[in-house]
């Protein structure tokens, strides 16, 4: 009898250790790899970006010249890039898309619908994801079949209040 009770104890202590190591486990998940989409949702102002291309890099500090926004929602993303000129000299530029994107964990995927730069157009692109208080990172492939585009992006943008 003895030996049936201390049985029925470590099972019963045993059952209670797995409980504990997985909801610590639950936790860790998702506090590390699950992204809640309401953390992503709002407006970002892009604060720098760098490219590699083939062996370049490039890194590019936002400043006066040109101004970058992402806004998101549950489901839908959208950014307007232009110089802070209004066009009237070398640096006019404007550019502008947006789409549906998925969330998955941090693994972020823009589906890009609508784009001033029509061959970006029905493309999709992979991106993982970090939010650090108010800054987001997103760093991923650019990548267009059928044309030059095949690039590494990494952007960090600050969310804007």
């Amino acid at each position: 009898m003895i030996f049936k009770t201390s049985l029925k104890k470590y099972k019963i202590l045993i059952v209670l250790v797995a409980v504990i190591l997985q909801s610590c486990n639950e936790k860790y998940h998702n506090d590390e790899s699950t992204l809640p989409t309401t953390s992503l949702q709002g407006t970002w102002k892009l604060i720098s970006e760098t490219k590699i291309e083939n062996s370049d890099t490039t890194f590019v500090e936002l400043k006066k010249d040109r101004e970058m926004i992402k806004i998101l929602n549950e489901t839908h993303f959208s950014f307007l890039n232009h110089d802070t000129n209004k066009g009237k000299d070398s640096t006019a530029t404007f550019v502008a898309g947006g789409g549906q994107y998925t969330l998955k964990g941090n693994q972020y995927k823009e589906y890009l619908s609508y784009c001033s730069a029509r061959e970006w157009e029905g493309n999709s692109f992979d991106f993982t994801v970090i939010i650090q208080n108010d800054t987001l990172i997103q760093s991923g492939r650019e990548k267009i079949e059928g044309t030059t585009i095949d690039r590494i992006i990494i952007e960090k943008y600050s969310r804007v209040k």
